[in-house]
């Protein structure tokens, strides 16, 4: 077994056996809760692609799940950050994972934690990966979710998580504004916002100062090193959730791209 990540409650490990190889995940303290719920969730969205079998145990819990092998997101992009070329790729992958998106929500679930790394890209296509903030549309939201990863987090829900006056609930909008600041951060190699032109420290602002001033969206986008394919990018990323276009509509946007 080969030990990928540890943190925030939750060990992940890739092993591999006679049978095959899988992802397993182990949660302790607070992350025994939040790997239940993840298994709870592949279990309702009952998609044999994932197979997964979890339970529990005296300190923790446990999520075994297929291996899917493939590069992320952010490894389909390496070349376009390193200036070494791999746009049409890039440009492929990036609809190959709207398209997966697109999917998701055609089936009634909302992602709420799109990250760079949460997209492998398979042969059989892009699979989305952890899924312990998710939830199915007219469910009462998660409880305690708060926004997802901050840089990425639309700023609807970054209002409501600064509000704190009840449950911050992700909707498909809020995902196209993190699937596009995914696409965003992988060819440019950092978060979509502009902090410094804004004139935020984010090291005095901390998390919650940084989404305070996302919740104004009034952060502007940082200048663009792939201005055709950022400019694609730039109706998801809109502060004004209605203005977004769908995971399929950015897809096709997506494909008109000169690589």
């Amino acid at each position: 077994m080969k030990e990928l990540t540890n943190r925030r409650g939750s060990v992940v490990w890739k092993a591999a056996g006679p049978a095959g190889t899988a992802a397993v995940k182990i949660g302790y303290d607070d992350g025994a809760v939040v790997t239940l719920r993840e298994a709870a969730v592949l279990a309702a969205m009952d998609h044999s692609v994932y197979g997964a079998v979890s339970g529990a145990y005296d300190a923790g819990s446990w999520l075994v799940t297929p291996w899917f092998s493939g590069p992320s997101t952010w490894k389909v992009f390496t070349p376009v950050r390193e200036g070494t070329g791999g746009r049409e790729a890039a440009l492929r992958g990036g609809a190959d994972l709207c398209r997966s998106v697109a999917d998701l929500h055609a089936s009634g679930w909302i992602h709420a934690d799109l990250q760079p790394s949460h997209g492998i890209h398979t042969p059989e296509g892009v699979r989305l990966i952890d899924f312990a903030w998710s939830w199915r549309e007219g469910q009462e939201p998660v409880n305690g979710f708060r926004g997802g990863i901050v840089h990425l987090m639309a700023p609807e829900l970054a209002a409501a998580a600064a509000r704190g006056d009840g449950p911050v609930t992700p909707t498909r909008r809020s995902d196209m504004y993190a699937l596009a600041g995914v696409l965003w951060t992988c060819a440019a190699g950092g978060w979509p916002l502009d902090y410094k032109a804004a004139g935020i420290d984010r090291q005095a602002a901390g998390p919650d100062g940084v989404r305070d001033a996302i919740a104004t969206g009034l952060v502007p986008l940082t200048p663009a090193v792939w201005p055709e394919f950022q400019d694609a990018l730039r109706p998801a990323l809109s502060a004004v959730p209605e203005d977004r276009p769908t995971a399929g509509e950015l897809a096709e946007l997506l494909l008109k791209v000169e690589a």
